[in-house]
């Protein structure tokens, strides 16, 4: 639909939600994320022929042979016992930097920060108490809410949005403080005097204990915690007795937009984005557009935001052979405290029919003229 104007005018699809067709995953959280999965390796070989089999055993051979002499060496710069002190440490050394500190761990723990990052935080209404299936209506969320002083609960909202913010900041530096103590360790791991080794293992024994009380507390960060609130947030109602309330920060994950099923024609645009564990209830979407580089005061009027209901939305009346740029995160609700993160996307249009009539048709006056239309 174009309105008098030639503005965009956005058109609802009557289709079922792609939330749906696209089939939500296995409910799961973010600590449970597996990114980066293990490979597998095929690991059978054949030996060509009996010349080529033995240059590998040779090539093999001289590399242990190397080996054992570099660790002869060694041994004769130390003392038995010395020695056997040294070889025990540097094995509990690399088993902690293989298991505990290894890098397929802080890869994954990157990656649970950047989505961490990307996540929306709320407050979580509870009851301090609460008996295993208590039906006291009171004690709904929803309730609950009603009954909480709306000054108060805003000023709780700012709590929550400086904690959210202090805890990521938090997070970040531990896992950088992970990054730097595994280098350090793994240069001392391949320093070729044991010496040094021996004589700094006091500094070494404390530095590992601080990377695992590092290690601790960034996993114990990772899930958001309880707000600690100074007054209660629920005034007095006479003689109703309303329970203890605690509030919690909660993550909803990031709404992302569906790279392959958003496509662009000649003059709309078909939009689908998707949440990675879909919530129980529906949730509201806000999808903004924009026209990139307008040439005109006309042309500048190529943007709008749009409330949708669904993963999906259509918006027509688009200039052709432009490009345009999309944003989409879920819609304000109450309860937000903070959400540093919306997904965007770039798209341009398909060129229009070229203007006037052909060259081909041209040549043959007698002939009507046709147009070019998009299929």
């Amino acid at each position: 639909m174009v309105s008098p104007r030639g503005s965009p005018v956005p058109h609802r699809q009557d289709r079922t939600d792609p939330c749906q067709q696209r089939g939500a995953p296995s409910p799961r959280s973010h600590d449970d994320l597996t990114l980066w999965p293990g490979h597998t390796a095929d690991m059978s070989f054949r030996v060509p022929g009996p010349g080529l089999g033995k240059m590998k055993l040779d090539s093999a051979q001289s590399s242990l042979d190397q080996e054992e002499a570099e660790e002869a060496e060694d041994r004769q710069l130390l003392e038995p016992a010395a020695w056997r002190a040294y070889m025990e440490r540097r094995t509990a050394l690399r088993e902690f930097l293989t298991s505990d500190l290894s890098p397929h761990l802080l890869r994954r723990h990157h990656g649970r920060m950047e989505l961490l990052q990307k996540c929306s935080f709320h407050i979580e209404i509870l009851p301090k108490h609460l008996a295993l299936g208590d039906q006291n209506p009171l004690v709904l969320p929803s309730t609950m809410l009603q009954l909480i002083d709306p000054w108060k609960f805003q000023r709780m909202k700012k709590v929550g949005t400086a904690q959210t913010k202090i805890q990521l900041l938090l997070l970040g530096d531990l896992l950088e403080q992970l990054d730097r103590g595994r280098a350090e360790l793994g240069a001392l791991l391949e320093s070729p005097d044991p010496r040094p080794f021996l004589a700094g293992w006091g500094l070494v024994a404390r530095r590992l204990a601080e990377l695992s009380a590092v290690m601790d507390s960034f996993l114990a960060m990772m899930v958001p915690g309880r707000l600690h609130m100074k007054h209660r947030l629920v005034s007095d109602i006479g003689a109703t007795k309303i329970p203890h309330i605690r509030l919690m920060l909660s993550t909803k994950m990031p709404v992302m937009f569906d790279r392959k099923g958003s496509v662009a024609h000649q003059d709309w645009a078909s939009l689908r984005w998707f949440v990675t564990i879909q919530p129980a209830a529906p949730e509201q979407f806000e999808l903004r557009f924009k026209l990139l580089d307008p040439r005109t005061q006309q042309e500048s009027t190529q943007c709008g935001t749009i409330p949708v209901a669904a993963c999906a939305f259509d918006i027509h009346n688009l200039l052709p052979n432009r490009s345009y740029r999309f944003t989409v995160k879920r819609a304000e609700s109450y309860t937000l405290v903070y959400e540093p993160w919306r997904d965007s996307l770039t798209l341009q249009t398909r060129p229009g029919p070229p203007e006037g009539p052909s060259p081909s048709r041209l040549s043959k006056p007698g002939l009507p003229l046709t147009t070019l239309s998009e299929r």
